[in-house]
């Protein structure tokens, strides 16, 4: 079996170069490609050239435009990379028979509601990413490929920034932080969603009726203030010594950004789990590990 991987040298996509390895022969690419094939998603025609030339049987995009904020100026890059290279990957896809596995997020919905989000709940993305990403998940749909669209939320890794990092920066800075408490949702690990990826890829292959969409996202639920919280406990029990004495719960609406988040980020796994017989563990298992990690 060949799958081609893109986006290798992001969260997800790193830690899917490990997981997928053992399901078969894997071609990892990122945005500057290799051996004159292209994993660039701003160049559909050369992209779609090179899904032709390996003729995979399984496309794994971890490759996406995240920069929240910075979409909502550039509408035009983000819908291209989210949406428009996505549905060209579908059409290869259902051209060559192959499974497209894509990764979306919680900011289709609109974040109201206390409810976690089920699969089939009316989307209504706020920003320009999550509308971008809403359009590449209809993409995939059109195109009529064997599919699995995982939307998760609050993605960690141990590799690059990330918003533990920033909050032990800050914490070893600063006396008061002010951190959100009213945005809701799970920290999920990369490592989690990469795991779980490469066990559905499996059982999909040997039964198609798995195809589909599927929340994908640690149990429990936090804020972003109990999310800073249990980062700094875990950071002074480890015996790290900062200069943090409050950390102070903040409205979303105290501090402006350009893009709106969703206040309600909770997404409702029980179809991941059921289908696939999985456990999905609490998200401060995975968060404690990524700390232990980046130490």
């Amino acid at each position: 079996m060949k799958i081609l991987l893109l986006g290798k040298n992001g969260q997800v996509g790193w830690e899917a170069q490990r997981a997928l390895a053992p399901l078969g022969q894997l071609v990892a690419l990122d945005r500057h490609g290799s051996d004159g094939l292209c994993g660039d998603l701003e160049r559909c025609d050369a992209l779609a050239d090179t899904v032709r030339r390996l003729a995979p049987d399984v496309i794994v995009n971890a490759a996406a435009y995240t920069a929240v904020d910075k979409a909502e100026s550039e509408a035009d890059r983000a819908r291209c990379i989210n949406a428009d290279a996505v549905g060209v990957l579908a059409k290869q896809a259902a051209m060559l028979g192959a499974l497209l596995v894509h990764y979306s997020t919680d900011y289709v919905f609109d974040g109201r509601g206390d409810q976690a989000w089920q699969e089939d709940d009316p989307t209504a993305p706020l920003s320009v990413y999550g509308a971008t990403k809403l359009a590449g998940e209809a993409a995939i749909r059109a195109s009529g490929c064997n599919h699995l669209i995982f939307r998760t939320s609050w993605v960690h890794a141990a590799r690059g920034g990330n918003f533990a990092r920033t909050m032990l920066r800050l914490a070893a800075e600063r006396e008061r932080l002010t951190v959100i408490d009213d945005q809701i949702g799970a920290p999920t690990g990369a490592d989690l969603i990469a795991d779980i990826t490469a066990h559905a890829v499996r059982s999909t292959l040997a039964d198609r009726n798995l195809c589909g969409t599927y929340h994908l996202a640690a149990s429990g639920q936090t804020s972003w203030h109990g999310y800073a919280s249990f980062v700094i406990d875990h950071a002074r029990r480890e015996g790290t010594a900062l200069a943090v004495r409050e950390i102070a719960p903040i409205p979303t609406a105290s501090y402006p950004t350009p893009a709106v988040r969703p206040l309600n980020s909770r997404l409702d796994t029980t179809r991941l789990r059921t289908c696939f017989g999985l456990h999905l563990p609490d998200w401060r298992d995975g968060v404690a590990r990524m700390l232990t990690e980046i130490n």
